[in-house]
């Protein structure tokens, strides 16, 4: 039997994760014929059918399952070679992936961004817009922006500060309901909540405010549409300060509520931050965010 090929497996892999051939070659940037003929040649090869059509996708056959761990351990030790490889590049060329949560990467991002391609144009960028931790293990990106403490390890994170969450209402919503002075009468009026997280209900009731799904008539769990939600009037939301402050027609409501405050951490692969260009585009980002951010007690590196 010839040596099989890892480029065969990579896409053999992302069929058995999605489920797929369609989600499969979304993941791994190629075409569902592309895919198609790698799963017919990796037949070939190992002389056994690996996938069903079902109702549900392509499910994988015993002897598929079989592989799937020794295909896993082939593809981080790739993984790990690339990211060696890329630590010691020194050129300022190519392309780095930046991975941050929809409201950082459609509000906030974007000036930086641009900002960026003026400084160093022969750098390329892509942005992943996902409230999901992105695998920097796995190469999902190269370097991540996130509202929350990482623990993946073998990462490197540099906290760039925080961002406070507040309460605010359109100039619109107000007008039509009047001055709001009071937790209650916040909850009365309409807050925007979640519709399958149960995060903010669960914060007003340890508060001391037992609410429930129906004190929030208008739900919702895309951060990006929560945000037009309430920049078009239909409730109360929350939202982070930096941002809600940029919008005049947004007004910050009080509260005796305690909101919690954001970190923002910036993180890559300790093999990777050796890259010239990937380390660029990481102190700059690190600059432009932290100009914004309320500045932690000190900066603060970790390994995790």
């Amino acid at each position: 039997m010839k040596d099989l090929n890892w480029a065969l497996l990579r896409s053999f892999l992302a069929v058995v994760e999605t489920g797929s051939l369609s989600a499969a070659a979304a993941r791994i940037g190629t075409t569902q014929p592309t895919l198609s003929r790698h799963m017919r040649e990796l037949e070939l090869l190992l002389g056994v059918p690996l996938f069903h059509r079902s109702v549900h996708g392509l499910e994988p056959t015993d002897a598929a399952l079989g592989l799937v761990d020794d295909a896993r351990a082939m593809g981080e030790a790739a993984a790990a070679l690339t990211l060696k490889a890329q630590g010691r590049s020194q050129r300022l060329t190519g392309t780095v992936r930046i991975s941050a949560s929809v409201i950082v990467a459609n509000l906030l991002l974007p000036p930086i961004l641009r900002a960026l391609r003026e400084a160093e144009p022969n750098i390329q960028l892509e942005l992943v817009a996902s409230d999901l931790a992105q695998n920097l293990l796995r190469r999902d990106a190269d370097i991540a922006v996130r509202m929350f403490d990482p623990t993946q390890k073998a990462l490197i994170a540099r906290r760039l500060g925080e961002t406070p969450l507040g309460f605010f209402a359109s100039e619109g919503f107000l007008a039509r309901h009047g001055p709001i002075t009071s937790t209650a009468e916040m909850i009365r009026r309409g807050i925007l909540g979640f519709d399958r997280s149960d995060a903010i209900l669960k914060a007003f009731v340890a508060q001391g405010h037992p609410v429930t799904a129906d004190d929030f008539p208008v739900r919702c769990d895309d951060q990006m549409v929560y945000w037009n939600l309430m920049t078009a009037g239909a409730g109360i939301g929350i939202a982070q300060v930096l941002l809600a402050k940029r919008h005049p027609e947004l007004v910050q409501i009080a509260t005796d509520l305690e909101m919690p405050v954001l970190p923002v951490w910036l993180v890559m692969h300790e093999d990777v931050r050796r890259n010239a260009r990937i380390r660029r585009v990481a102190d700059f980002l690190a600059d432009a965010l932290g100009t914004l951010l309320v500045k932690p007690p000190a900066e603060t590196y970790k390994s995790v």
